[in-house]
């Protein structure tokens, strides 16, 4: 980035600034304050209060050279100027000579790294008692100030920069993933068609229900990322929406997925406010844990229903209970209803409908007993 449009706009976004020189004026007298950015071959003017007609504004520049700002820069101490004719070291030096000064203070403002951005300075055609322990300390604080600022600035700036980076990757994560696995689906369910012996049937609807899975888990991936960088995943609702079909449909592919599992359902034919897509999604989630989790020789079951004014959504397993140590964090990125290791999966399926749920300004619970773990979806019709 240009440099002086860098600095400028640095320290425009530090609205403390121009009250900082207002106040550094107000309380030594001086006619002129500037924060500047200091560099080994530039001086910038970030901002100015300016009094006496100096001519400089925020953007502005002074050759390096004939300034004291530049050797501030290399010993990193403050200079302080009563008078310049009784000053035994700059009543020869060339700087106030070149602007006609007859009193100056610079601080240097220095990052948090360590940095050197430049100086928190005040000059005047009129010599002004400067050298005092309030104003030297005041001067020290506004620029330690603006260095805080300074360092929130970059750190905010990197922390954007990252996340355009992360949002990049999810869309490349997104396209180089969904389109080679697209072409296997498509491949597997053709070849499904053409073999004919048992054996390679078998093959097939294995290598179908993976690609399935990993489809699901690139879904969720996916939902996770755009959730943390967007503050929740995002949901297109309509009106009256019929959400038996798209809930069977959900129901179909998993039992085609799980031959040897049972899934009874019983579905209202009631039309709600929704995001379809993402109420199918959730079934999915549901439906995904419930296979992993539950008792394989017990059916899952599941119900929709409206009760009250609210539309509930309810899956229920066989199986050993949650842990009451786990259900607290149940819903949370990256943990599992189960401590088994041999489990498949991020554990990031109960977090995506949970998140799905709240979108719809619903709640997703649970409650584990051992004769059944039942996760239950709320959300208002209005």
């Amino acid at each position: 980035m240009n440099e002086p449009i860098a600095a400028v706009d640095a320290i425009a976004q530090i609205h403390a600034v121009p009250t900082i020189l207002d106040v550094v004026c107000k309380t030594t007298g001086m006619r002129f304050a500037a924060v500047a950015r200091v560099t080994a071959d530039r001086w910038i003017a970030c901002s100015v209060r300016d009094e006496i007609a100096f001519g400089l504004e925020a953007g502005g520049e002074l050759k390096i050279e004939t300034t004291i700002c530049n050797e501030i820069r290399e010993h990193r101490q403050a200079v302080i100027i009563d008078n310049v004719a009784d000053d035994p070291v700059y009543s020869s030096h060339h700087t106030p000579a070149i602007y006609g000064l007859q009193s100056y203070i610079s601080v240097p403002i220095t990052l948090a790294d360590g940095s050197f951005f430049g100086t928190l300075c005040a000059i005047d055609t009129v010599p002004r008692r400067l050298n005092r322990p309030e104003t030297i300390g005041m001067f020290q604080l506004f620029a330690n100030l603006i260095a805080f600022h300074l360092d929130t600035h970059d750190r905010i700036d990197q922390e954007r920069q990252g996340s355009e980076l992360r949002e990049q990757f999810i869309a490349v994560l997104g396209h180089d993933l969904r389109n080679p696995l697209a072409s296997l689906d498509a491949g597997t369910r053709m070849l499904q068609r053409l073999v004919e012996d048992e054996k390679g049937k078998t093959v097939l609807g294995l290598m179908q229900s993976s690609i399935s899975r990993m489809s699901g888990l690139i879904d969720n991936v996916l939902d996770f990322a755009r959730g943390r960088l967007g503050g929740g995943i995002p949901v297109e609702q309509a009106d009256r929406v019929p959400l038996k079909p798209v809930m069977e449909q959900v129901v179909a592919e998993l039992r085609m997925a799980n031959p040897g599992r049972t899934i009874e359902a019983d579905f209202t034919e009631a039309l709600v406010r929704c995001d379809e897509g993402r109420i199918g999604q959730l079934l999915s989630n549901l439906l995904a844990n419930a296979l992993t989790h539950g008792d394989p020789e017990t059916p899952i079951r599941v119900r929709s229903a409206i009760v009250g004014n609210r539309f509930e959504l309810a899956v229920a397993n066989a199986g050993e209970p949650v842990p009451e140590t786990v259900v607290k964090d149940l819903f949370k990125p990256f943990v599992r209803a189960s401590a088994k290791a041999n489990l498949q999966g991020l554990g990031l399926g109960l977090y995506i409908a949970s998140e799905i749920a709240k979108a719809h300004r619903g709640r997703l619970s649970v409650s584990s007993t051992p004769e059944e773990t039942c996760f239950t979806f709320r959300m208002p019709l209005q």
